[in-house]
């Protein structure tokens, strides 16, 4: 049996992240503009990044905003539309020595066909942000 990700008590988690050869607040700018938010979480419209704010995405994915803290990180709760279960979402943006790092960390997954769909997920996502910030290296 496969248990990779697999924490006691939290269920399944995946993380990728990528260094991208730009700003920490270039980085931000783009994650949180318009643009950056449609490839990161698929939703298309305002936020307001308070606590508790509740979404709907395009997708019929349900998003709470848990924590905002800028320059820094996010924390969200997640669900699909056909999920039974929430999950949580950590997007951390980090100071690098060659530019800024890009973290996405999901738990709370219910099993492993839930963790490769998301790791799958959230490598797409990394491809479309260097696809863009490639464009505006340091």
């Amino acid at each position: 049996m496969e248990n990779t990700g697999l924490i006691k008590h939290q269920g399944y988690q995946v993380g990728v992240r990528k260094t991208f050869p730009v700003t920490l607040h270039d980085a931000w700018d783009y994650l949180f503009s318009e643009k950056g938010i449609q490839a990161w979480l698929g939703y298309y419209g305002d936020i307001k990044w308070q606590r508790n704010q509740q979404y709907i995405t395009k997708y019929g994915t349900h998003i709470c905003i848990r924590i905002h803290k800028e320059l820094s990180h996010v924390r969200l709760k997640y669900q699909k539309k056909e999920w039974v279960n929430n999950s949580t979402i950590q997007l951390r943006v980090l100071w690098a020595k060659t530019g800024t790092t890009i973290s996405f960390h999901q738990e709370k997954l219910l099993d492993t066909a839930q963790r490769d769909d998301m790791k799958a997920h959230w490598d797409k996502v990394l491809h479309a942000i260097d696809k863009h910030l490639n464009k505006h290296k340091l």
